[in-house]
């Protein structure tokens, strides 16, 4: 959970928004993802947007809390060399789509959180026996569980990208891949490797359902073969 501290709160994610009050850079992010936040509040979501007005060096640039039942979207990229490298290596006319892509991320999150289902095993689905959470030790059980929110956060990003910016969709692939590549290694809390395998399959997310949906589908899928 994050703790908020000396946060500026902002209202929307319009562009009339305190512009005055952000950097070119901020500004940016919230106009790319405004698309997401707008169908998320349409769903009845409760969010609040947050930008840090102060340095945050290696704060992640766009993060997730959520207090007082509502989803705190968070902004991290004043003095945060993250916010440039995460993006590294895509042409700044292709950046907004990965800003997008990143918002709707979190808006998984948001979701999960909402509807009260974090860290919990979709309905209807059981553990084999031998990876059940008493065979686990704690910090296993503990990485388990948010590599498991990431993947389904990662799929609901997808399904919305799919579904908004067809012809776009296996460059946003690609990029995840690659940012899912160099971070943890197999087993670790960011390792979704494999729902992105499923994502990559023809007609992954070819249904008329909400991106919510669409990613529960190869979430269930992927959850069968995580240890």
């Amino acid at each position: 959970m994050l703790k908020l501290i000396s946060l500026l709160s902002l209202l929307s994610a319009a562009p009339a928004m305190a512009h005055a009050q952000l950097t070119e850079l901020e500004s940016r992010w919230l106009q790319a993802g405004q698309p997401v936040i707008a169908f998320a509040r349409a769903q009845g979501l409760p969010i609040d947007i947050i930008v840090q007005p102060q340095n945050a060096p290696g704060a992640v640039p766009l993060a997730l809390g959520y207090e007082a039942g509502r989803c705190k979207l968070v902004l991290s990229l004043r003095g945060n060399a993250q916010a440039d490298s995460v993006l590294q290596g895509v042409p700044v006319a292709r950046q907004g789509m990965m800003m997008e892509a990143m918002t709707a991320h979190e808006i998984g999150h948001c979701q999960r959180y909402a509807q009260g289902d974090w860290h919990a095993l979709p309905r209807g689905f059981v553990e084999p026996p031998g990876r059940q959470q008493d065979k686990l030790t704690s910090l296993a059980q503990e990485l388990r569980e948010t590599r498991r929110e990431e993947a389904y956060a990662d799929l609901v990003a997808l399904a919305w990208m799919h579904g908004r910016h067809p012809g776009q969709y296996q460059e946003v692939l690609a990029w995840m891949r690659g940012v899912r590549a160099g971070g943890d290694s197999a087993g670790g809390s960011h390792a979704t490797q494999a729902w992105l395998a499923l994502a990559d399959g023809a007609g992954a997310f070819d249904g008329t359902a909400s991106s919510f949906e669409q990613a529960q589908v190869l979430w269930r899928k992927g959850l069968s073969g995580d240890k």
